[in-house]
């Protein structure tokens, strides 16, 4: 086994250490990542290239990593044996028994208390790393050089943008984080906003700010399950960022169905989520998924735009405008990666304890893990702007006024937003 290793480490990209249990050193001499191992198992981990549940050993302290996370991963990502989207492909017994997983693991009760497991780790801790509005979810860099703070401002105008937003406007944020994306539209877009999430600490953060900023009369934040969302009056614009993730395959088709029922006709629904890049893959392999599950998103499950597609239209919704912002989301974790580095201390005293040490160290994999899965393609990020289904009229392309999408794209590359809030009515065009 230690051959196996040796040779390993010296096929790799960067210079890599191996401390043994019993004090002996493998590798490089000068090195740019060290591991240290303190049980044979890990060895074993190290030597099949399974980096996933190397994570594992990590977290648990079997393994102390030392070295910047960016060499760490180019090291992870050369051990792999191959690809982890094809270690992770079953047949049909295995897409029977994740089916059968997937309607188990996402009732109403067990949806609450997963996202609690990720979500209310600490507000504090959160901070530290993302941008001062707390966007939780893909940035947008429409500039090359811009900063993290200003991609997370452009995307969420971006989406405004695509959602045609207008003054007056009802508009839904399912699964609003800590409320950027429900503020933004309110403040700059002049829509009545509603918000839900299941996260006690989102739902007490983002009412405060309503509050402080004076918006109570046309903005709320709802501690609600989306299926318990009241249809009976639907919303002009509808927009779920980073929350399919959490519905479940087996559920896709209904929670379209449902956000069907709660848009008005001529509406628009915008869903941005994580997407397997594997068509039959639900996690990644070599341990990878499992990692996640254990440590980060527990019943998180990734679906293939593909079967997303196919699970809209028989929800009963009609696809408009489909984007990748894969790169977007590589480059938006590793300014989150970068950020938690950056105030490691910080971290630790916030989370505190043994298990505060086990998060971090989770996060710390997790973070750039997820960095180099969207460098690779291992996974990606759809944005799918849709609306429900067409009735037969002849006027579309004549933008009537109870239809929002123009069927054109000139209107996500026009003028910028300051400019449509300067025209006469206030009004986009």
């Amino acid at each position: 086994m230690l051959s196996v290793v040796e040779r390993k480490l010296q096929a790799l990209p960067v210079p890599v250490q191996l401390v043994l249990p019993d004090g002996a050193v493998l590798g490089a001499p000068d090195p740019r990542v060290r591991f240290v191992t303190h049980d044979k198992t890990a060895l074993a981990h190290l030597a099949e290239g399974a980096v996933g549940v190397l994570g594992q050993d990590y977290v648990e302290g079997r393994i102390d990593i030392e070295g910047s996370m960016r060499d760490v991963m180019k090291a992870a990502a050369a051990l792999l044996p191959g690809s982890p989207m094809d270690a992770a492909r079953g047949g049909w017994l295995t897409e029977l028994v994740r089916k059968v997983m997937s309607v188990w693991r996402h009732s109403v009760e067990r949806d609450a208390r997963q996202i609690e497991f990720h979500y209310d780790l600490s507000d504090d801790f959160y901070a530290l790393w993302l941008d001062p509005r707390r966007v939780y979810s893909c940035a947008y860099y429409r500039e090359p050089g811009m900063k993290l703070a200003q991609a997370q401002e452009a995307k969420l105008d971006h989406i405004c943008r695509k959602l045609r937003l207008q003054t007056g406007e009802r508009f839904l944020d399912v699964g609003a984080g800590w409320g950027g994306l429900l503020l933004w539209a309110a403040e700059n877009y002049g829509v009545d906003a509603t918000g839900i999430t299941l996260s006690r600490n989102q739902h007490a953060h983002v009412t405060g700010l309503i509050q402080e900023k004076g918006l109570g009369g046309r903005v709320r934040m709802e501690l609600l399950d989306y299926r318990k969302l009241d249809d009976s009056q639907p919303y002009d614009k509808i927009a779920s960022v980073g929350m399919f993730e959490h519905v479940g395959r087996a559920q896709l088709e209904s929670y379209f169905a449902k956000l069907r029922r709660l848009l008005k006709p001529g509406g628009l629904i915008m869903n941005h989520g994580i997407t397997a890049a594997g068509v039959y893959n639900a996690e990644l392999g070599n341990g990878m998924g499992e990692f996640i599950e254990k440590y980060i998103f527990p019943g998180g499950e990734l679906t293939h735009v593909s079967v997303v597609m196919q699970a809209l239209a028989n929800g009963g919704l009609e696809d408009l405008d489909v984007e990748n912002l894969r790169p977007h989301y590589a480059r938006t974790l590793w300014a989150w990666s970068d950020g938690l580095e950056a105030r490691l201390p910080d971290a630790a005293r916030i989370l505190g304890g043994d298990q505060g040490e086990r998060s971090l160290r989770a996060y710390r994999l997790y973070l750039a893990g997820c960095a180099m899965a969207f460098e690779h393609g291992w996974i990606a990020l759809h944005q799918i702007l849709a609306q429900q289904p067409a009735t037969g009229r002849a006027d579309e392309l004549d933008q009537p006024a109870d239809l929002s999408y123009p069927w054109r794209r000139d209107y996500m590359y026009g003028e910028p937003r300051d400019a449509l809030l300067a025209s006469p009515d206030g009004r986009q065009s």
